[in-house]
């Protein structure tokens, strides 16, 4: 089955709409990439200044290829005005590794 990776970032308040744009701004840089399945950028709403990105990918490999080749250049930050990279949104990140080992979906009909 699927792996997960989920990248658990520290958002302070002033800068969640600027995590959001830039989110938004790289709509599409994972969703070609060899083995990716599904992403979900998800905000929190109760108390607390984490974001969490959500991944799936059919396998460790996959994610492993994208993190060598376009994620590294998503990740890069690209640059602004005079070259600069701008500043992180997140104060902090950590990586969760998951194995998916059993799912459910809606029932048809």
């Amino acid at each position: 089955m699927s792996i997960v990776k989920i990248n658990v970032l520290t958002v302070p308040e002033d800068q969640r709409e600027t995590l959001e744009k830039r989110f938004a701004a790289r709509a599409g840089a994972v969703e070609s990439s060899d083995g990716f399945e599904w992403f979900e950028l998800l905000r929190p709403v109760e108390g607390t200044d984490t974001y969490l990105v959500y991944t799936r990918w059919r396998t460790e490999e996959d994610f492993q290829n994208w993190m060598s080749g376009r994620g590294q250049a998503a990740h890069s930050g690209g640059g602004e005005a005079g070259g600069e990279r701008p500043k992180p949104a997140a104060s902090g990140a950590t990586l969760w590794s998951f194995e998916v080992v059993q799912q459910a979906a809606p029932k048809q009909g």
